[in-house]
């Protein structure tokens, strides 16, 4: 007596009973999310890869802001203007006021 297979002449069971099919799968599988160089993996790498290419031009633009900052700061005259902006330093002869305003605008630069 044999025993005929029902789904035998149904579609879906040609393409489920192929081991291409079943190999093209576990390939597909593997490479999404079991391989070290998975699917995944590559997303998140390349995340942080844009994450430290701006932190690169940050800090690029920020190396040019401090060595305008340095050169201005070879000039006597300027060495002067940055102290008494930054550090309320004065002249022996002077007298320096410091106003805050309630709801002021301007915040501090730290």
């Amino acid at each position: 007596m044999k025993f005929k297979n029902p789904y035998k002449d149904k579609k879906w069971f040609k393409y489920l009973g192929n081991k291409y099919v079943w190999v093209l799968l576990f390939f597909i599988i593997w490479m999404l999310f079991l391989d070290n160089y998975s699917y995944f993996d590559h997303r998140f790498l390349d995340q942080q890869i844009n994450e430290l290419q701006d932190n690169k031009k940050y800090y690029q633009e920020e190396i040019k802001k401090d060595q305008e900052q340095i050169k201005q700061l070879k000039n006597p005259e300027q060495i002067e203007k940055y102290a008494r902006e930054k550090y309320f330093m004065k002249k022996d002869s002077e007298d320096i006021y410091i106003i805050h305003f309630e709801g002021d605008t301007i915040q501090k630069e730290e």
